[in-house]
C-alpha cells in the first residue's frame, strides 16, 4: 500500500475533455493495483459524475480497505434555466442538465453528504471538506459551513472535516476559525510555487491539522513535456511560469531526475505535509505516477534547486 501518494477524481469527471467508462475504470485499477488507497472526489467534478465513476469503482472494494473524501457547499440540482448544452465553461465535458447550488448551511451541507453517499453507493465518507468557500463567499462559508461541518462529525456522520481550497488565506482563515482536521490545498505547495509554506504549514503543524498537498503539477505543468500546451491552475499557462518550469526542469535533468518525480516527491519533504494527491484519466499516467514517487532523489538536487533559487530554504 502507498500511504503517501492519494488519488484525485476530478478528471474522471470529464474536467477538460471526454473520459470513457472504460478508461475511468481502468485509471482507477491502476491506482489499486499501485497500492494507492485514499481517494478524493467531489460533486463539483463533473456535475456527479466523477461521484458515481468511483463510486462503482469502490463498491467492488472492502470498505475498509480504503479511505474515501468527497466535499460540500455546491449541492447539483437539475436546470430549470435555459441549457447551454455543456458544462465547459466550468472545465468539464459533460451535459449541463444540473447546476451548482451554494448553499452552506447546516440543511445544505447534510443534503449535500446525503447526495453524495447516493451517487457515490456507499454508507460512508471518512472525510468531508467545504469546498471552495472564497470562490462563493467565504465570510458566509466559514460561518455556516464550518458549524455544519462539525455538526456532522459529533454526529458519528464522519471521521473528519476539512477545507479544499485554492487559496492559502481561506485556508489559513479556516483553520484559525475551526476546529478542523485536514486541510487540502490545491496549487499552492508545489516545486513551482510555495505561499502555502509562510503561514498555512506552520499553523498546521502548531494546530494538528493534516495537510494534504493537491495539484501538485500545477494542472499538469510540472507533469508536461511542453509547458505551452499545458494548463495553469485550469487555464493557460503565464509565461514567466513555463519559463521557470524549463528551469526547474534544467536542474532536474542534471541530477538525472524526471521533473515529475521531483515535483510529486517536493511537497512530502515537509513535515506538514502527510499525502499528496494526483488526478489523471489515463492509466499510463497513473502508472508513471506510483514509479515517480518510487524514484531515489539525491539530496543535492533540491540543494541545487536552492542554490538557484526555485524553491526556498527549509524554515
Amino acid at each position: 500500500m502507498i500511504e503517501r501518494l492519494g488519488f484525485g477524481a476530478a478528471p474522471i469527471g470529464n474536467l477538460y475533455r471526454e473520459v470513457s467508462d472504460d478508461d475511468a475504470r481502468a485509471v482507477l485499477a491502476e491506482a489499486w493495483a499501485a497500492g494507492v488507497r485514499s481517494f478524493d472526489t467531489a460533486p463539483h467534478y463533473g456535475l456527479g459524475l466523477s461521484e458515481r465513476r468511483l463510486g462503482a469503482f469502490l463498491r467492488e472494494r472492502p470498505r475498509d480497505a480504503y479511505r474515501l473524501s468527497t466535499k460540500a457547499g455546491r449541492l447539483i440540482v437539475p436546470r430549470t434555466g435555459r441549457r447551454a448544452g455543456t458544462d465547459e465553461a466550468n472545465g468539464f465535458a459533460v451535459p449541463d442538465d444540473h447546476v451548482r447550488l451554494w448553499d452552506p448551511s447546516l440543511a445544505g451541507i447534510r443534503r449535500s453528504l446525503d447526495d453524495s453517499l447516493e451517487r457515490l453507493g456507499v454508507d460512508r465518507v471518512d472525510t468531508l471538506f467545504l469546498h471552495d468557500p472564497d470562490v462563493h463567499g467565504l465570510d458566509e462559508g466559514l460561518r455556516l459551513g464550518l458549524p455544519a461541518l462539525a455538526r456532522l462529525r459529533e454526529a458519528g456522520l464522519v471521521d473528519e472535516i476539512g477545507i479544499g481550497v485554492n487559496s492559502v488565506a481561506a485556508a489559513v482563515r479556516a483553520v484559525r476559525a475551526g476546529d478542523l482536521d485536514v486541510v487540502m490545498i490545491a496549487g499552492r505547495y508545489t516545486l513551482l510555487e510555495q505561499p502555502a509554506a509562510e503561514e498555512l504549514l506552520p499553523l498546521c503543524a502548531r494546530r494538528g491539522v493534516r495537510v494534504l498537498a493537491v495539484a501538485v503539477f500545477n494542472s499538469g505543468l510540472l507533469a508536461s513535456d511542453n509547458p505551452t500546451t499545458a494548463h495553469y491552475d485550469y487555464g493557460a499557462v503565464p509565461p514567466e511560469l513555463a519559463a521557470r518550469t524549463e528551469r526547474l526542469r534544467e536542474v532536474c535533468t542534471r541530477f538525472g531526475v524526471a521533473l515529475p518525480a521531483a515535483a510529486l516527491q517536493y511537497p512530502l519533504l515537509h513535515p506538514a505535509v502527510d499525502q499528496v494527491f494526483v488526478g489523471t484519466a489515463r492509466a499510463d499516467e497513473m502508472r508513471a505516477n506510483a514509479a515517480h514517487l518510487a524514484t531515489t532523489i539525491p539530496g543535492e538536487l533540491w540543494t541545487a534547486l536552492r542554490e538557484e533559487r526555485l524553491i526556498p530554504e527549509p524554515s
